[in-house]
Formats: C-alpha cells, sequence, structure tokens
C-alpha cells in the first residue's frame, strides 16, 4: 500500500527567512513556492533523492500550521507516504481504529490528493497519504 516516503513537512514561521539555510546551508535548490487554500499555507519543495522536503508557512491565524507553530515552534510538522490510492489506504487505517482527519482525500500542493491521520492515534506523528491527482503531472 505505501510505496515510499513523498515528504517530509516543516513548519515554518516564514519561508523567506527559511530559505538561505536550505539553499545556502544544505546546498538545496527550492523548486517551488506554491498556495494550498484548502490547508490555509504556503509551501515550498525541495527534493533531496525520491523525498521532499516540504516547508510549511501558514497563511491564516486559524490555520493547522498555525496552530503547530503556536504550540510547538518550527519542526517537523508531518511525515507524508506515497500511495497509488489514498482512500484505500484511509480506508484501510480506518478500519485498523486509527482515526482520521480527512474521510476522503483533498487537494494538497504539488497537485497531489492528501488525506491525514490524526496523531493521537500514529503515536504522536500527524501521518499523510498522498498521491498524484489524476490528470496531473507526476512529481515522483
Amino acid at each position: 500500500m505505501i510505496e515510499y516516503i513523498d515528504h517530509i513537512g516543516i513548519a515554518v514561521h516564514s519561508i523567506e527567512e527559511n530559505l538561505p539555510h536550505y539553499e545556502g546551508v544544505l546546498g538545496l535548490t527550492c523548486e517551488r513556492v506554491e498556495e494550498v487554500p484548502s490547508q490555509k499555507v504556503r509551501t515550498a519543495f525541495f527534493k533531496v533523492g525520491q523525498t521532499y522536503l516540504e516547508l510549511l508557512e501558514p497563511t491564516a491565524p486559524d490555520s493547522p500550521v498555525a496552530k503547530f507553530l503556536e504550540k510547538n515552534g518550527e519542526g517537523v510538522h508531518h511525515v507524508a507516504f506515497h500511495t497509488a490510492d489514498v482512500q484505500a489506504a484511509l480506508d484501510h487505517a480506518g478500519g485498523k481504529g486509527v482515526r482520521l482527519l480527512h474521510e476522503k482525500p483533498v487537494p494538497g500542493a504539488h497537485s497531489k490528493l492528501v488525506g491525514f491521520l490524526h496523531p493521537k492515534s500514529t503515536h504522536g506523528v500527524l501521518t499523510e497519504f498522498c498521491m498524484n491527482a489524476p490528470g496531473a503531472p507526476a512529481h515522483d
């Protein structure tokens, strides 16, 4: 069901303030910055092998990332697993008693469909399932 780690989400107050670290210190290249209205975030993607680092900057004070930052400060926000079928992965996890944040996939960044599992059901790790949206270009 899970094919590989698609990306690791990192919550930041400002993408622009973090770019010097990821580009200058780590030598990575920011491939794109985009806004994801459904999640109330701006994202920046850096490819590292087959996996991406995704910086998450809140665009609204009531966004989940803004709440995370308020409670935890900057740092690892979630781990995303690529799957061929997000709905099947959500159904499987839900069938095992895992609390779902999404019953059905929602649009995410990078032309993906995504669904999240509640961290209280996943040993403290916010877990995302994602797949390329039908008809969208593959970014893998």
